[in-house]
């Protein structure tokens, strides 16, 4: 397989390679001009911002025009303001004509100091070639357009360089009455917030500035600002990146040579501060950084990535070494099997380099590291989960053979060992319990005892009838009822290991509402003889009522995932989850350990890592053996999940260091992967909530200052989306092609997981803050609940969707959806509240108790299975749902 393996990752390399080189193809355009008429000048720093009133020096301008000087005919300028008012001084030293700008807003006697000052200095200097008054006031709406005439007028009449207010070219069109106190029109032309895409860019303009000299022949136009942005938001079809900005810039500027514009580039720096006023993309118009170094190639041929071959190097690398740690222990992966893992590892190494890439080009202030920092954790939870979700795939569907096969086989009843079977009840219906007992009672096994534990049930009604009838059926039943019992179910199971008969070798454990088959131990607990390692073997959970009910149908379906994929592909590895019921347990080994834990209500998890721990085997059979009771309602549903989750946490804490250790240890690393990749779903689900949680605050700003707060990065949106679609796309596919479930029968195994994943987040996140949660019974034969307590049951999912129903809502009103930022944001906000209708409409379902089980699918979607389904057709979906 090496050279199989090797020819994968070859292919697949120079695939990568040859995709950067394809995106990464040099444009020819033209050349940039030895000097440009004139640029829009802020001479701000990284650390300075009018916000803060730390504003340049007279020595940061003059450092500036000198590196323009060369380069350049022309400034043109927003504010006077500090030592701005020395700018045409600096820049007439530097040979440097001047459109002076002064800033106009809502505050009045803000606006009157700019107005001395320009007074002061607009007649003085003889480079003053233009005076602006206000930059896009009209369009921001900030004083009525009378007084902003009126402020046109006066400075007519006191300056002698043309005058005009710069406004984008659609505020002429729509006040013309502008144009008769201006001398000139300066226009503003940036199609990127039109959304104009590049390619489109420069005709754009061009169509816009014969449009403005038509309706106005007689006023000459000036464009004040013309550019494009090297980073920030997609808008409807305009992009903003480096290259384009290169390709806008050279393009326009050889078109405006040709139609003798007179213009200035938007704008010669970076201004990191302006993404206070004007969201992200504000502080990338410069053609130079932050830092004075140029952001594109002004002559070479235009690359959109240049240092595209050292990204592709890193993709390659990182893809090799996360392929070679999945391909460890994994020999009998087809080859198919690896080249889909293999596109799947390339596939998310490709995505992590370029979205860490894009990232860390922009400028970072402590808000960006720390949303860099929560990104970085995200985007690192969602690969692993990715990556986990596709080794579990393959592995159920792509496997030549299985290499821990396990038979049933005949052996002399001579040789078969006393077997000593458990059954822990507490308040269960005494007919269930009877029935559980008489199909014990038929077992074709020569050697056993049962021991039923009826603890802490209150009612004498409830257990006195259990204890008759286990008399009735002989000495090898035996009852005992104990109140009080401290431990749960643990509690109870560790009394009846205490009243055991001494010769038992082997301790089975049943849940009271199941009825076992007769072959049942026949056929297991010949496993243990001449294995002396062996101490735990599995049977699956199964069910006899899923043709009760659509809701049981549909609970059918979702508990089968596990047990037909995730516990055989975790038996490969001796890496089973233990379940409290349908298993059998060599004796000596439970009192080795010590036997069953008390502290944690999912004991039979906890049991079976800490017998791994000490060095023992486990062995799964894919084969139904006994078939108990499911939860009758969701709130039960719910409450049963909550326990095998929050347990997992408890697990999760008490063995972190086993499981965590870098030294070999007691656990195999396929032991330990097993575990943790698990967890990881449940862990994705609370993790879930938080982002959940998150993206409401934020599109609640969205909402509040639709101006001031821009759309999560398009990075934020992709995450959960793509994390969705593969879990889906994985569930649809194995469930239809290795359990050949029906449609209705897979979209129910979706439905019924998606509506658990509240429960999963709440019981995650509160195990790792708490540590005694109560054992959680899961009832037996309980009433349906009625449509208005089913409501009740789902009302915190309820309220969840809704919230995110309300602010997509919001957001769609008060923001422009057809930019792609924000229409990945609302997909995201309606994904998200999709489990939260999934619980609704399970709640609901489970209220009808009279809808059929047909209408989800004609038969059940866990038939019988044979011992040779732990071969490679054996194969299951939904991953670890039911594990723990």
């Amino acid at each position: 397989m090496l050279k199989a393996n090797l020819v994968i990752m070859a292919a697949l390399a120079a695939l990568t390679i040859s995709l950067f080189a394809l995106l990464n193809r040099p444009a020819e355009e033209p050349v940039w001009p030895a000097r440009v008429q004139g640029v829009a000048f802020s001479p701000f720093r990284a650390d300075q911002s009018p916000f803060t009133g730390n504003l340049p020096s007279a020595v940061d301008i003059d450092a500036d025009l000198a590196l323009l000087q060369d380069k350049i005919f022309a400034v043109r300028t927003y504010t006077l303001e500090g030592d701005q008012i020395q700018i045409p001084h600096l820049a007439q030293a530097r040979g440097i004509n001047v459109a002076l700008g002064i800033w106009i807003d809502d505050e009045r006697g803000d606006n009157e100091d700019e107005l001395q000052r320009l007074f002061q200095v607009a007649n003085k200097y003889r480079n003053v070639v233009r005076v602006i008054v206000g930059n896009e006031v009209v369009l921001r709406g900030d004083i009525p357009i009378d007084e902003m005439i009126a402020y046109l007028d006066r400075v007519r009449e006191k300056v002698r360089a043309p005058v005009s207010t710069a406004e984008p070219w659609h505020v002429w069109l729509k006040y013309p009455e502008l144009v008769n106190h201006v001398d000139y029109l300066a226009v503003h032309m940036l199609p990127y917030w039109e959304g104009v895409s590049v390619s489109e860019a420069v005709e754009y303009v061009v169509a816009r500035f014969n449009e403005l000299r038509t309706a106005f022949p007689d006023k000459p136009i000036v464009i004040t600002e013309v550019g494009w942005p090297s980073n920030g938001r997609i808008r409807k079809g305009a992009v903003a990146s480096e290259a384009n900005e290169a390709i806008f810039l050279r393009q326009f500027l050889a078109r405006a040579q040709k139609e003798k514009y007179v213009y200035y580039i938007m704008e010669a720096f970076d201004q990191p501060w302006k993404t206070e006023a004007e969201g992200s993309v504000g502080a990338y118009w410069g053609v130079y950084n932050v830092d004075r170094q140029p952001k594109f190639a002004f002559n070479e041929p235009v690359v959109k990535v240049p240092n595209w071959r050292i990204l592709a190097g890193i993709s390659v690398a990182l893809s090799v070494f996360i392929f070679a740690l999945l391909l460890l222990d994994s020999n009998t992966l087809r080859k198919r099997g690896r080249g889909f893992l293999a596109l799947v590892v390339y596939t998310i190494a490709t995505a992590s380099v370029w979205i860490i890439y894009d990232y860390t080009h922009q400028y970072l202030t402590l808000g960006t590291i720390i949303v860099g920092i929560l990104l970085l954790i995200g985007m690192t939870g969602v690969m692993v989960v990715l990556l986990a979700e596709a080794h579990e795939w393959v592995e159920a569907h792509w496997v030549k053979s299985r290499r821990r096969d396990f038979r049933p086989v005949s052996v002399d009843l001579a040789r078969l060992p006393l077997v000593s079977i458990h059954v822990p009840a507490y308040n269960e219906p005494p007919a269930m319990v009877i029935e559980t007992l008489n199909a014990l009672a038929r077992l074709d096994y020569p050697r056993y005892e049962v021991i039923l534990i009826d603890n802490n049930t209150k009612d004498p009604n409830v257990w006195q009838p259990v204890q008759a009838h286990c008399a009735k059926l002989g000495e090898h039943f035996r009852f005992f009822h104990v109140d009080p019992m401290s431990g749960f179910k643990a509690g109870a199971l560790n009394f009846a290991l205490q009243q055991t008969a001494p010769e038992a070798q082997i301790i089975a454990v049943i849940d009271s509402d199941y009825t076992v088959e007769p072959n049942w131990l026949r056929d297991l607990a010949p496993a243990f003889l001449d294995r002396p390692r062996l101490a735990i073997v599995q049977a699956p959970q199964d069910y006899r009522d899923g043709e009760q009910s659509a809701f049981k149908a549909m609970c059918y379906t979702e508990y089968a995932g596990f047990f037909q994929i995730g516990m055989i592909t975790r038996n490969e590895r001796n890496a089973i989850i233990q379940h409290g019921t349908m298993t059998l347990i060599r004796r000596t080994v439970l009192e080795e350990v010590g036997g069953w834990a008390q502290w944690c209500i999912t004991e039979d998890a906890e049991l079976g890592l800490r017998i791994f721990e000490s060095g023992y085997e486990a062995l799964y059979l894919p084969k139904s053996y006994g078939r108990g009771l499911m939860p009758d309602n969701f709130a039960d549903y719910k409450k049963q999940r909550f326990r095998w989750a929050y347990g997992s946490v408890q697990i999760m804490r008490r063995h972190l260091n086993h499981l965590m250790h870098f030294s070999r240890g007691p656990l195999s690393y396929g032991q330990r992967y097993h575990f943790v990749a698990g967890w990881l779903p449940w862990l994705a689900d609370s993790m879930n909530f938080l982002f959940n949680l998150a993206a409401l605050g934020w599109s609640i700003a969205m909402i509040v200052a639709p101006r001031a707060v821009d759309p999560p990065l398009i990075v934020f949106s992709i995450l959960p989306l793509a994390l969705f679609s593969f879990k889906i796309a994985k569930l649809v596919y194995l469930y239809r092609v290795r359990i050949k479930a029906s449609v209705g029968q897979t979209i129910a195994a979706a439905v019924a997981g998606l509506a658990l994943s509240h429960t999963i987040s709440l019981a995650m996140l509160s195990g790792f803050i708490t540590t005694g949660k109560p054992f959680f019974r899961t009832p037996k034969c309980a009433h349906n609940a009625a449509l208005l307590k089913a409501l009740l049951d789902c009302r915190d999912e309820v309220i969840l969707m809704l919230a995110l129903w309300t602010t997509v809502f919001g957001v769609a009103l008060r923001q422009d959806v057809q930019n792609l930022d924000l229409l990945l944001w609302i997909i995201v906000l309606l994904v998200q509240s999709v489990p939260y209708l999934a619980a609704l409409v399970v709640s609901l379902i489970s209220a009808l108790p009279s809808l059929p089980a047909r209408l989800i699918g004609d038969e059940p979607a866990n038939p019988q299975l044979p011992a040779h389904a732990l071969g490679p057709q054996s194969s299951h979906p939904q991953s670890h749902q039911v594990a723990q």
